[in-house]
């Protein structure tokens, strides 16, 4: 099964939320990358739609940034 790859232009497009805070997620490796197409990232739309609704739930919670961060890498 093929998987859809997305970019982080198109996160911003689809998720709405800021270019700035997808970089900053990568960074942290809560949002992995697939890969690359020349030089621009790409994403896997099914696990960034899942990370991105786990982030969200932890977030309302009122867990922190770096507690959800340990929780989704088990770290």
């Amino acid at each position: 099964m093929a998987r859809n790859l997305i970019s982080a232009q198109e996160i911003v497009r689809k998720f709405n939320i800021p270019y700035h805070t997808v970089n900053y997620y990568t960074a942290i490796g809560l949002l992995p990358t697939a890969g690359k197409n020349g030089n621009r990232r790409v994403y896997d739309d099914e696990m960034i739609r899942e990370r991105l609704r786990k982030i969200s739930q932890l977030a309302k919670e009122g867990y922190p940034l770096n507690l959800i961060r340990k929780k989704l890498l088990g770290i």
